[in-house]
Protein backbone atom coordinates (compact mmCIF):
# COMPACT_ATOMS: atom_id res chain seq x y z
CA UNK A 1 0.00 0.00 0.00
CA UNK A 2 2.82 2.40 0.86
CA UNK A 3 4.51 1.61 -2.46
CA UNK A 4 1.26 2.46 -4.30
CA UNK A 5 1.02 5.81 -2.49
CA UNK A 6 4.64 6.61 -3.32
CA UNK A 7 4.04 5.71 -6.98
CA UNK A 8 0.96 7.98 -7.17
CA UNK A 9 2.95 10.85 -5.67
CA UNK A 10 5.64 10.41 -8.36
CA UNK A 11 3.27 10.30 -11.34
CA UNK A 12 0.58 12.68 -10.05
CA UNK A 13 1.91 15.91 -11.57
CA UNK A 14 2.97 14.48 -14.96
CA UNK A 15 -0.34 12.63 -15.25
CA UNK A 16 -2.33 15.76 -14.37
CA UNK A 17 -0.38 17.73 -16.99
CA UNK A 18 -1.18 15.17 -19.72
CA UNK A 19 -4.90 15.11 -18.81
CA UNK A 20 -5.13 18.92 -18.85
CA UNK A 21 -3.33 19.04 -22.21
CA UNK A 22 -5.80 16.58 -23.72
CA UNK A 23 -8.74 18.59 -22.40
CA UNK A 24 -7.28 21.85 -23.69
CA UNK A 25 -6.63 20.42 -27.15
CA UNK A 26 -10.16 18.98 -27.27
CA UNK A 27 -11.81 22.32 -26.47
CA UNK A 28 -9.47 24.24 -28.77
CA UNK A 29 -10.12 21.90 -31.68
CA UNK A 30 -13.91 22.12 -31.30
CA UNK A 31 -14.15 25.82 -30.45
CA UNK A 32 -14.35 26.83 -34.15
CA UNK A 33 -13.78 25.37 -37.59
CA UNK A 34 -10.59 27.39 -38.13
CA UNK A 35 -8.97 26.00 -34.99
CA UNK A 36 -10.04 22.48 -35.89
CA UNK A 37 -8.64 22.82 -39.40
CA UNK A 38 -5.38 24.32 -38.12
CA UNK A 39 -4.91 21.52 -35.59
CA UNK A 40 -5.68 18.92 -38.25
CA UNK A 41 -3.21 20.51 -40.66
CA UNK A 42 -0.51 20.55 -37.97
CA UNK A 43 -1.07 16.91 -37.09
CA UNK A 44 -1.09 15.92 -40.77
CA UNK A 45 2.16 17.81 -41.24
CA UNK A 46 3.77 15.96 -38.33
CA UNK A 47 2.47 12.57 -39.46
CA UNK A 48 3.44 13.34 -43.04
CA UNK A 49 6.94 14.24 -41.91
CA UNK A 50 7.24 11.00 -39.99
CA UNK A 51 5.99 8.95 -42.93
CA UNK A 52 8.27 10.93 -45.23
CA UNK A 53 11.24 10.15 -43.03
CA UNK A 54 10.28 6.48 -42.91
CA UNK A 55 9.84 6.46 -46.67
CA UNK A 56 13.21 8.20 -47.09
CA UNK A 57 14.90 5.65 -44.86
CA UNK A 58 13.24 2.83 -46.77
CA UNK A 59 14.30 4.35 -50.06
CA UNK A 60 17.86 4.79 -48.77
CA UNK A 61 18.21 1.16 -47.72
CA UNK A 62 16.51 0.10 -50.95
CA UNK A 63 19.10 2.01 -52.94
CA UNK A 64 21.93 0.54 -50.86
CA UNK A 65 20.60 -2.94 -51.57
CA UNK A 66 20.25 -2.18 -55.27
CA UNK A 67 23.76 -0.73 -55.38
CA UNK A 68 25.17 -3.95 -53.95
CA UNK A 69 23.31 -5.98 -56.58
CA UNK A 70 24.79 -3.74 -59.28
CA UNK A 71 28.26 -4.14 -57.76
CA UNK A 72 27.93 -7.91 -57.84
CA UNK A 73 26.88 -7.69 -61.48
CA UNK A 74 29.81 -5.37 -62.19
CA UNK A 75 32.25 -7.84 -60.61
CA UNK A 76 30.79 -10.63 -62.76
CA UNK A 77 31.13 -8.48 -65.89
CA UNK A 78 34.70 -7.58 -64.93
CA UNK A 79 35.51 -11.29 -64.70
CA UNK A 80 33.99 -11.85 -68.14
CA UNK A 81 35.89 -8.86 -69.56
CA UNK A 82 39.16 -10.21 -68.14
CA UNK A 83 38.51 -13.59 -69.71
CA UNK A 84 37.64 -11.95 -73.04
CA UNK A 85 40.79 -9.82 -73.12
CA UNK A 86 43.00 -12.75 -72.25
CA UNK A 87 41.28 -14.97 -74.81
CA UNK A 88 41.96 -12.35 -77.48
CA UNK A 89 45.63 -12.35 -76.55
CA UNK A 90 45.73 -16.14 -76.73
CA UNK A 91 44.08 -16.05 -80.16
CA UNK A 92 46.78 -13.73 -81.43
CA UNK A 93 49.55 -15.89 -79.96
CA UNK A 94 48.11 -19.26 -80.85
CA UNK A 95 45.95 -19.66 -83.94
CA UNK A 96 44.80 -23.04 -82.64
CA UNK A 97 43.13 -21.37 -79.64
CA UNK A 98 44.74 -22.19 -76.31
CA UNK A 99 42.84 -22.85 -73.10
CA UNK A 100 42.21 -19.52 -71.38
CA UNK A 101 43.73 -19.13 -67.92
CA UNK A 102 42.35 -16.06 -66.20
CA UNK A 103 44.92 -14.20 -64.10
CA UNK A 104 42.49 -12.10 -62.02
CA UNK A 105 39.03 -12.60 -60.54
CA UNK A 106 36.75 -10.08 -58.83
CA UNK A 107 34.23 -10.18 -56.01
CA UNK A 108 32.38 -7.59 -53.92
CA UNK A 109 32.49 -6.93 -50.18
CA UNK A 110 31.17 -4.37 -47.71
CA UNK A 111 33.32 -2.38 -45.30
CA UNK A 112 32.06 -2.96 -41.74
CA UNK A 113 34.87 -1.08 -39.99
CA UNK A 114 37.40 1.46 -41.19
CA UNK A 115 39.97 3.57 -39.34
CA UNK A 116 41.71 6.64 -40.77
CA UNK A 117 43.14 8.47 -37.75
CA UNK A 118 45.91 6.07 -36.72
CA UNK A 119 49.42 5.39 -37.98
CA UNK A 120 48.44 1.83 -38.91
CA UNK A 121 44.90 1.84 -40.33
CA UNK A 122 42.93 -1.21 -41.36
CA UNK A 123 39.58 -2.11 -42.88
CA UNK A 124 37.31 -4.97 -41.84
CA UNK A 125 35.25 -6.58 -44.61
CA UNK A 126 32.08 -8.67 -44.33
CA UNK A 127 33.42 -11.60 -46.36
CA UNK A 128 35.92 -14.27 -45.41
CA UNK A 129 37.29 -17.70 -46.26
CA UNK A 130 33.87 -19.26 -46.84
CA UNK A 131 33.28 -16.63 -49.55
CA UNK A 132 36.60 -17.28 -51.26
CA UNK A 133 38.53 -14.38 -49.74
CA UNK A 134 42.25 -14.96 -49.21
CA UNK A 135 45.21 -12.97 -47.95
CA UNK A 136 46.95 -10.78 -50.55
CA UNK A 137 43.78 -9.92 -52.47
CA UNK A 138 43.70 -6.30 -53.63
CA UNK A 139 40.95 -3.98 -52.39
CA UNK A 140 39.69 -1.17 -54.66
CA UNK A 141 36.65 1.10 -54.86
CA UNK A 142 33.84 0.30 -57.33
CA UNK A 143 35.21 2.98 -59.68
CA UNK A 144 38.69 1.46 -59.60
CA UNK A 145 40.69 3.44 -57.01
CA UNK A 146 43.33 1.81 -54.79
CA UNK A 147 42.28 1.13 -51.18
CA UNK A 148 44.56 -1.60 -49.76
CA UNK A 149 45.01 -5.36 -49.69
CA UNK A 150 43.85 -8.26 -47.50
CA UNK A 151 46.26 -9.41 -44.80
CA UNK A 152 44.18 -11.93 -42.82
CA UNK A 153 40.88 -13.80 -42.96
CA UNK A 154 38.52 -15.65 -40.67
CA UNK A 155 35.62 -17.81 -41.79
CA UNK A 156 33.26 -14.84 -42.28
CA UNK A 157 35.44 -11.71 -42.23
CA UNK A 158 38.66 -10.30 -43.65
CA UNK A 159 41.02 -7.53 -42.56
CA UNK A 160 42.83 -5.39 -45.12
CA UNK A 161 45.75 -3.03 -44.64
CA UNK A 162 44.74 0.46 -45.75
CA UNK A 163 46.73 2.72 -48.05
CA UNK A 164 46.53 5.00 -45.01
CA UNK A 165 49.04 2.85 -43.16
CA UNK A 166 52.68 3.82 -42.68
CA UNK A 167 53.61 0.19 -43.41
CA UNK A 168 51.84 0.25 -46.78
CA UNK A 169 53.97 0.45 -49.91
CA UNK A 170 53.06 0.36 -53.58
CA UNK A 171 54.60 1.35 -56.87
CA UNK A 172 52.93 3.93 -59.09
CA UNK A 173 53.51 5.39 -62.52
CA UNK A 174 52.31 8.24 -64.67
CA UNK A 175 49.17 7.17 -66.52
CA UNK A 176 50.15 6.43 -70.10
CA UNK A 177 53.86 6.71 -69.30
CA UNK A 178 56.52 4.34 -68.01
CA UNK A 179 58.06 6.64 -65.39
CA UNK A 180 57.40 5.20 -61.94
CA UNK A 181 58.06 5.75 -58.25
CA UNK A 182 57.19 4.53 -54.76
CA UNK A 183 53.93 5.36 -52.96
CA UNK A 184 53.77 5.76 -49.19
CA UNK A 185 51.73 7.49 -46.48
CA UNK A 186 53.36 9.78 -43.92
CA UNK A 187 50.65 9.22 -41.33
CA UNK A 188 48.89 12.59 -41.25
CA UNK A 189 46.39 13.40 -44.03
CA UNK A 190 43.60 10.91 -44.77
CA UNK A 191 43.23 12.30 -48.30
CA UNK A 192 46.85 12.46 -49.47
CA UNK A 193 49.91 10.25 -49.94
CA UNK A 194 53.48 10.82 -51.10
CA UNK A 195 55.40 9.59 -54.12
CA UNK A 196 59.19 9.58 -54.42
CA UNK A 197 61.84 8.17 -56.78
CA UNK A 198 60.02 9.60 -59.80
CA UNK A 199 62.70 10.69 -62.29
CA UNK A 200 63.11 14.46 -62.61
CA UNK A 201 63.14 13.90 -66.38
CA UNK A 202 59.62 12.49 -66.35
CA UNK A 203 57.10 14.60 -68.33
CA UNK A 204 54.97 15.33 -65.28
CA UNK A 205 52.80 18.26 -64.17
CA UNK A 206 50.17 19.11 -61.56
CA UNK A 207 46.88 17.35 -62.25
CA UNK A 208 48.43 14.23 -63.80
CA UNK A 209 47.05 10.85 -62.78
CA UNK A 210 49.16 8.23 -61.00
CA UNK A 211 48.19 4.56 -61.46
CA UNK A 212 49.57 1.20 -60.33
CA UNK A 213 52.50 -0.24 -62.27
CA UNK A 214 51.45 -3.88 -62.13
CA UNK A 215 54.79 -4.78 -60.48
CA UNK A 216 52.97 -5.58 -57.24
CA UNK A 217 51.50 -9.04 -56.79
CA UNK A 218 48.43 -7.42 -55.23
CA UNK A 219 47.27 -4.83 -57.76
CA UNK A 220 46.74 -5.21 -61.50
CA UNK A 221 48.20 -2.53 -63.74
CA UNK A 222 46.45 0.85 -64.11
CA UNK A 223 44.51 0.92 -60.82
CA UNK A 224 44.07 4.64 -60.07
CA UNK A 225 46.03 5.82 -57.02
CA UNK A 226 45.64 9.59 -57.10
CA UNK A 227 46.27 12.94 -58.75
CA UNK A 228 49.35 15.17 -58.49
CA UNK A 229 48.75 18.29 -56.38
CA UNK A 230 52.33 19.44 -55.87
CA UNK A 231 55.81 18.41 -56.99
CA UNK A 232 59.36 19.61 -56.55
CA UNK A 233 62.76 18.29 -57.55
CA UNK A 234 64.94 16.70 -54.88
CA UNK A 235 68.38 17.44 -56.34
CA UNK A 236 70.41 14.97 -54.23
CA UNK A 237 68.34 12.08 -55.63
CA UNK A 238 67.62 13.63 -59.06
CA UNK A 239 63.96 12.79 -58.60
CA UNK A 240 60.62 14.45 -57.91
CA UNK A 241 58.98 14.58 -54.51
CA UNK A 242 55.25 14.42 -55.24
CA UNK A 243 52.10 15.09 -53.22
CA UNK A 244 49.12 13.02 -54.38
CA UNK A 245 45.45 13.54 -53.62
CA UNK A 246 43.96 10.05 -53.29
CA UNK A 247 41.40 8.98 -55.86
CA UNK A 248 39.55 7.02 -53.16
CA UNK A 249 37.78 8.89 -50.37
CA UNK A 250 39.09 6.72 -47.56
CA UNK A 251 36.78 8.39 -45.02
CA UNK A 252 33.60 7.26 -46.83
CA UNK A 253 34.15 3.64 -47.84
CA UNK A 254 31.08 1.38 -48.04
CA UNK A 255 31.30 -1.18 -50.82
CA UNK A 256 34.55 -2.39 -52.37
CA UNK A 257 35.87 -4.84 -54.96
CA UNK A 258 38.36 -7.58 -54.12
CA UNK A 259 40.81 -8.78 -56.77
CA UNK A 260 42.48 -12.16 -56.64
CA UNK A 261 45.71 -12.76 -58.55
CA UNK A 262 45.84 -16.46 -59.42
CA UNK A 263 49.59 -16.28 -60.11
CA UNK A 264 50.59 -14.72 -56.79
CA UNK A 265 51.68 -17.91 -55.02
CA UNK A 266 53.72 -19.15 -57.96
CA UNK A 267 55.40 -15.76 -58.33
CA UNK A 268 56.09 -15.45 -54.60
CA UNK A 269 57.61 -18.93 -54.42
CA UNK A 270 59.76 -18.32 -57.49
CA UNK A 271 61.06 -14.99 -56.18
CA UNK A 272 61.78 -16.50 -52.76
CA UNK A 273 63.80 -19.24 -54.47
CA UNK A 274 65.74 -16.64 -56.45
CA UNK A 275 66.46 -14.67 -53.26
CA UNK A 276 67.81 -17.76 -51.56
CA UNK A 277 70.15 -18.43 -54.49
CA UNK A 278 71.63 -14.95 -54.26
CA UNK A 279 72.01 -15.18 -50.49
CA UNK A 280 73.95 -18.41 -50.89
Amino acid sequence: MLKLVEFIKKVYLPLLFVVLEIVAIHYYAHSNSYAEARLLATSNSIVGGVYGSISGVGEYFGLRKRNRVLLDEMAALQNELTRYRESEVYKELDSLGAEVETKFSYMTARVVRNTVNRQHNYLTLNKGQRDGVEADMAVITPDGAMVGYVVSCSERYAVAISILNTSFNASGKLAGDGHSGSIYWEGFDAHRVKMHELSKYAPVEVGDTIVSTGYSHFFPEDITIGYIEHLEVDEPTSSFKVDLRLAADMTRLNDVLLIKNFDIYELTALEAEADSLFRN
